[in-house]
């Protein structure tokens, strides 16, 4: 059975039970999370080339190689490209570059991860999908960092078993709140973040009978409460009376759903 964790901020850690895989990998000091707390770590995947996204990628490296682990870095030649941390952290342990594209699928250990496009101001932007091999094995689902579920993102997070989606603001909070007008612009826009509104229709339309549990990630706290995606999603649950659990990811403390 495999499980989602989350670090805070923009890192997530996927567990089969054969293959760990590692996300934007970017520690907050209220999370608690060190490297050598992380356990076992097979492949690290970059979703976009966004500074917080990058930055903590070095010491991660350097601390998984002094535990002895190597894992593959993956990531879109664009987002490579445009990341001066990804290409420097990569270079400082010498670990190996996998490049991959929307539609391609990369196994590791019994785990198939396939990439899809998101919608979102960077070089290039990606979520992911995660399919255990065999009959009646784990699904799993995650997106955030996308102003709208593209086409290719319906496609992949269909029928996942575990799903991880993005519900960053309250669109009158937004509008309310203290940001400069033009990052209102950018994280309201087609290419910034899902609100509380884009996220419920979207659970409205993954949410099925087999859907064992959703959590509301990349929750803003300028823009946005914790109850209020909890509340929205528990709603889309009860409506359509299905058995799916809803958690929240907060910001300082890790959160895991299996």
């Amino acid at each position: 059975m495999s499980e989602i964790t989350w670090y805070g901020h923009s890192a997530f850690k996927i567990s089969a039970p054969q293959a760990h895989v590692l996300i934007d990998p970017f520690f907050t000091p209220a999370s608690g999370v060190t490297v050598e707390s992380l356990g076992p770590v097979d492949m690290l995947l970059v979703t976009h080339d966004h500074g917080d996204h990058t930055k903590g990628l070095g010491v991660v490296l350097r601390g998984l190689a002094k535990a002895g682990a190597h894992p593959a870095v993956c990531a879109s030649e664009a987002v490579f490209a445009a990341s001066a941390p990804l290409r420097e952290a990569v270079a400082s342990v010498g670990a190996a570059f996998e490049p991959f594209d929307g539609g391609d699928r990369l196994d590791l250990a019994g785990l198939a991860v396939r990439p899809f496009r998101t919608s979102h101001d960077a070089a290039d932007s990606y979520g992911f999908r995660f399919e255990e091999r065999g009959s009646g094995c784990d699904s799993l689902g995650y997106m955030t960092d996308t102003g709208v579920v593209t086409d290719a993102a319906w496609e992949a997070l269909s029928g996942v078993h575990l799903l991880a989606l993005e519900s960053n603001h309250d669109a009158r909070m937004l509008q309310m709140g203290p940001y400069p007008y033009v990052i209102k612009q950018r994280i309201a826009s087609a290419r910034g973040h899902l609100s509380n509104d884009q996220a419920r229709e979207a659970l409205d339309n993954l949410a099925h009978e087999n859907l064992r549990a959703v959590a509301a990630m990349h929750v803003s706290q300028e823009n946005n409460t914790y109850r209020l995606p909890r509340d929205t999603f528990e709603a889309v649950i009860a409506e359509r009376g299905l058995p799916t659990t809803v958690s929240v990811a907060f910001q300082n403390r890790l959160v895991t759903i299996g």
